[in-house]
């Protein structure tokens, strides 16, 4: 078995790595931004920097929408370290789009402590084309994540019953007659 010989001239720099991935990469600490890459800041639609300090929140459309999601992510974090959803943000100039969103803690005691967080942008596989409330929008996420309504009560708070309401406006939003039409529809698969 032979191994490769590294050449001594060769060093991986990390930072010209994070700078130049082909998606949105950062490093926040408590929901802060503490440096992000040029994909990200392109992706939101700032300038280089501009984001650096800025909290999450910035990227959320609302403000409850930002608070939810940390209250989500923090139970998850803790069982598995890691973090992963497709959720709707918001551009600088207040275009919502569809974002898949990952991250890991640094350090598996303080989950939303320091952390490595990814951001790509899946609204050309997936367009925002209704007006949804922060709610609805929190629903239809969790209903592309394949979860039940019972699973999605449990983990936001609400009745199952509150839950079949809002899937009821995001049919008659998307104008779809079964609930996998309506998942088909947000996922941006035409039926």
């Amino acid at each position: 078995m032979c191994v490769p010989q590294t050449d001594a001239s060769y060093a991986i720099d990390y930072e010209l790595i994070f700078q130049h991935a082909p998606v949105g990469m950062c490093i926040s600490v408590d929901r802060v931004i503490q440096s992000c890459n040029g994909a990200l800041t392109e992706m939101f639609g700032y300038g280089d920097g501009e984001l650096d300090g800025k909290s999450f929140q910035l990227l959320y459309p609302t403000l409850t929408e930002f608070l939810r999601t940390g209250d989500r992510i923090i139970p998850i974090m803790n069982a598995r370290g890691r973090y992963s959803d497709e959720r709707i943000m918001r551009r600088g100039d207040g275009e919502l789009f569809w974002c898949h969103v990952s991250g890991r803690a640094l350090d598996s005691t303080v989950p939303l402590g320091p952390g490595v967080w990814t951001f790509e942008d899946v609204s050309e596989k997936r367009p925002v084309t209704a007006e949804l409330t922060p709610r609805e929008r929190e629903i239809a996420a969790l209903l592309v994540e394949g979860k039940t309504s019972k699973v999605i009560a449990r983990e936001t708070d609400l009745s199952p019953r509150t839950v079949e309401m809002h899937r009821a406006k995001l049919m008659r939003k998307f104008s779809a007659s079964t609930s996998s039409e309506l998942v088909h529809k947000l996922v941006g698969v035409a039926r």
